[in-house]
Parts: structure tokens; sequence; C-alpha cells
């Protein structure tokens, strides 16, 4: 079964990020226009740049997007070389073309105010489990 893009090759704290992520992930933090979206059984869904960049500050390497037909782009991470998507599974059976890379950059995606704030909610919660949980909240 498949976790994420890149699971099986992404760094091991990007597996243990995502098995922490998994339950905290909620509707308040997905992007507004995908909330209707959002349910349980697809936590993923709206979470993509949040996520990117959180796992960013985390794990270090660089967010790229994938251009989306609605012009919106999904952000996933490139640690190291290795190319992996925590949040991939709100697309189901489709597969994102990820050699279409562009660079994201968090000062344009936080200029939107709704989106740093989720950000940073997502963060505290994170931070709160991994202490709970007693992982180093620093780069590996």
């Amino acid at each position: 079964m498949e976790r994420f893009y890149g699971w099986q090759t992404a760094p091991k704290a990007a597996n243990e990020l995502y098995d922490l992520l998994k339950p905290i992930w909620a509707a308040d933090t997905c992007a507004p226009r995908m909330r209707a979206a959002w349910s349980e059984a697809n936590p993923t869904k709206g979470q993509c740049s949040i996520t990117a960049f959180l796992v960013q500050d985390l794990l270090g390497g660089e967010v790229y997007g994938v251009p989306l037909g609605d012009g919106n782009y999904h952000c996933y991470n490139v640690v190291d070389g290795c190319v992996f998507d925590l949040t991939s599974a709100q697309f189901g059976n489709e597969r994102l073309d990820y050699a279409c890379r562009f660079p994201q950059s968090r000062e344009v995606h936080f200029v939107k105010e709704e989106k740093r704030q989720r950000y940073e909610l997502l963060k505290s919660r994170l931070l709160s489990r991994m202490a709970e949980n007693g992982k180093p909240a620093e780069k590996s």
C-alpha cells in the first residue's frame, strides 16, 4: 500500500512526519477553497503548501510545485535529491508529473495571511505531537 508518493525512498524522518501529520491534518488547516471536499477519509486534501514548507523547516531541501489544471500549484518536497509528496493521496489514483517542477517560495505563498495562519496552526499541532512522542523538532 502506497503511503505517499516517494515513501519508499524518502528519508526515514519524512515517513515519521507523515505518521505524525496524518491524524492532525484537519478541515481548519485545509485550504478554504477545498474545505467542502476535505474529509477524514482524505485528510491530505488542501494541505500541500503548508505541509511542504513545514517539512522544509524540519528536513531542509526545497519545495517545488506541479502545475495543476486550475492554474494553481501542488507543492511537494525534494530533500537530498529525493522527491516525495506527503499530501499526494488527495489525488487518489491520479499521478502527477513530479519532473515538471517549479520552485515555490514561502514568501509568495504566505502573502495570503490565512495560509500563514494555517501553517502556524499545523506547525503548533505537529510540534506538540513531536513533544508527546519524544521526537526532536530539528533538522535531521
